[in-house]
């Protein structure tokens, strides 16, 4: 018996600065997870993934990565997407720059 579909979210890293990026509803691309198109059909996740592959000029290696739904958006469900969410773990530089707490 075959297990249904998972959602999920496109993601891939920006081809100029390296940082994670997510594809959004209305075709952009985006550094925050919560506002990655959450897509719940396996044949549209098809198609978004295409699309990514096709902007390589902005997008390198998109992939599809298993989300759920949340209460700011969709959230990641595996340890690997929630590290990528973070940044680059080399604290000089990226999204933990910010963080005050490192």
């Amino acid at each position: 018996m075959s297990r249904g579909f998972t959602p999920k979210v496109v993601t891939a890293n920006d081809l100029l600065i390296g940082d994670v990026i997510y594809l959004t509803a209305d075709d952009r691309w985006t550094r925050h997870h919560a506002e990655a198109e959450l897509i719940e059909d396996e044949a549209h996740a098809q198609l978004r993934l295409l699309d990514a592959q096709a902007q390589k000029r902005i997008a390198v290696g998109p992939y599809l990565a298993d989300a759920k739904p949340g209460a700011q958006g969709p959230e990641p469900t595996h340890f690997r997407e929630a590290f990528r969410t973070r940044g680059p773990s080399n604290y000089a530089h990226g999204k933990q720059v910010e963080q005050s707490n490192v």
